[in-house]
């Protein structure tokens, strides 16, 4: 199965290195990957001698979003669906939010729903000019797991949210930038330069405090947000009775994925 996210350990400054990697498809994720996301940060948390992460995408995108060639294979069954949101994706985003190491993403190209969701993840986010996010998995008849779109709205803001969801909205850098999302937007050939140079002034700086602050930020975040996210380790109440994962046999949604792989427009 291709795709990996490849750890590169701690040089000497102590600055770590994850790359998303999926050739041939803008580093989409697979579900090998989110396994190899949770375990890849779960190894820098144990890591002494990490102090700053830099993940960025192979080539030239960060992340497009979800492998859909992968889709047919469980999506349409509710209880696969459900574990694949729940265990695997989750595992992936709970490993970075519990990390006591600062992160800094490196976005070039598409920054695209798991992208965005990764990025999120983040400490520090830095873009070229030409990057784009967005999350337009409704063109595709299914919408945003319920953690993964908290996750989303509480770093993107609510209202860019409701455009990436709801109107299937795709900004560039300086719009994301403008609303908070990103720290800097740089010409294509610096980014890895200002990448570097940021994850290197964090490392010189106290690890021990780096931590700690990395804790109290996260604590300070539970207690404001409306889904407490400790590692998504509490379960949300707002969604009620309401089954999040309801929809994985309808025929809109079918149909969605469908007409991608078949490379024709949906009639939902």
């Amino acid at each position: 199965m291709p795709g990996s996210v490849l750890l590169r350990e701690a040089d000497d400054a102590g600055i770590a290195r994850v790359t998303l990697a999926n050739e041939g498809r803008l580093n989409a994720m697979t579900r090998a990957m989110w396994r190899e996301l949770r375990s890849v940060f779960e190894s820098i948390q144990r890591d002494p001698d990490a102090r700053c992460v830099v993940v960025e995408g192979e080539g030239a995108a960060f992340c497009a979003g979800g492998d859909i060639s992968e889709y047919p294979a469980f999506r349409f069954d509710a209880a696969q669906l459900r574990a694949f949101h729940e265990e695997e994706v989750r595992g992936g985003l709970s490993a970075m939010l519990a990390c006591d190491v600062p992160i800094v993403a490196a976005i070039r190209g598409a920054c695209m729903g798991a992208g965005v969701e990764i990025a999120s993840c983040c400490d520090i986010r830095i873009a070229q000019e030409g990057a784009r996010f967005g999350a337009p998995i409704a063109r595709l008849g299914f919408p945003m797991a319920p953690r993964e779109a908290a996750l989303v709205a509480s770093s993107v803001g609510d209202a860019t949210a409701r455009q990436m969801l709801l109107a299937a909205a795709v900004l560039d850098a300086p719009q994301m930038a403008q609303r908070g999302f990103l720290a800097a937007v740089v010409q294509a050939d610096a980014l890895a330069q200002q990448a570097h140079e940021t994850a290197l002034r964090i490392a010189r700086l106290a690890p021990q405090a780096a931590r700690l602050n990395k804790r109290t930020l996260r604590k300070l975040h539970q207690s404001n947000a409306a889904i407490a996210q400790d590692g998504y380790a509490q379960e949300a109440t707002v969604f009620d009775n309401h089954d999040p994962y309801a929809y994985a046999s309808s025929r809109e949604h079918r149909e969605g994925i469908e007409a991608f792989l078949a490379k024709r427009t949906p009639e939902f």
